[in-house]
């Protein structure tokens, strides 16, 4: 039977290395949809660069900024974020950390910050505010910050009460959020929501920022090209993102 809810990651699981969902992934979704289930994107991005898979996928749900922000039918109906005094703190200590060129972006609701000018990712925020992060204005919904150094990451995360920090591993980047905003609550979240047990809903993800997902979904599915602490975490392993992987789950099921 296939789960009533899917939720699936982005980059590098719906998503190929080459940043685009293929035609047979594409066909697969729709397909399941038609039989009855939701779907929807589960991703550390913020919404700002996500307006063409929307249009293209049109899914049911959206949850952004790894769990920070979630929507359904395009509305928004739940969020976490940082106060404005803890997005300060966060700042102010990464600067003491890291030293005054630290590379820092913020996702806020509504818009996505770098304090990077030029030379800026095509594929992640090639049309992210610059704001040299100083006197950052608003709450921030997730901040990442540019270091491989855990210990450092811990010191900065140590200048507020409560802070979840996870690092990405195809990126030399550590993510801070409010503890509530993981991807794992998110789909709890959105199970209560909709009236659909958790048994009966499925996450797919490559990351260490979907493990609390593939543990709290009722089947967690990882990549092959995902890490193999992601993959002994998660209920079944299927193909790469270059093969294909959530389309072929997604016929076998089907």
């Amino acid at each position: 039977m296939i789960p009533k809810l899917l939720l699936f990651d982005l980059d590098f699981t719906l998503l190929g290395t080459n940043r685009k969902i293929s035609e047979r992934t594409l066909k697969a979704l729709k397909t399941a949809q038609k039989k009855g289930s939701l779907i929807g994107f589960a991703t550390s991005r913020g919404n700002t660069n996500l307006e063409n898979l929307v249009e293209l996928v049109n899914p049911d749900v959206v949850m952004t900024n790894g769990g920070g922000s979630i929507y359904l039918k395009n509305q928004l109906i739940h969020t976490e974020t940082f106060t404005l005094e803890e997005t300060k703190a966060l700042l102010s200590k990464a600067f003491e950390v890291l030293g005054p060129e630290a590379e820092i972006t913020i996702d806020t609701v509504d818009n996505l910050y770098w304090n990077r000018k030029d030379n800026k990712s095509e594929c992640y925020a090639p049309d992210a505010t610059y704001n040299d992060m100083h006197d950052f204005p608003e709450p921030a919904m997730k901040i990442c910050i540019q270091t491989t150094d855990t210990e450092k990451a811990n010191l900065i995360a140590s200048s507020i009460k409560a802070c979840d920090i996870l690092r990405f591993s195809d990126i030399p980047w550590h993510k801070f959020s409010n503890p509530y905003a993981t991807k794992g609550n998110g789909l709890r979240y959105l199970a209560s929501h909709l009236g659909i047990p958790i048994q009966q809903t499925a996450a797919f993800g490559d990351d260490f920022p979907d493990l609390s997902m593939l543990q709290a979904a009722g089947i967690g599915i990882a990549m092959k090209n995902a890490p193999l602490a992601v993959q002994q975490a998660a209920d079944e392993v299927t193909a790469s993102c270059d093969e294909d992987g959530v389309a072929v789950w997604l016929e076998q099921h089907l």
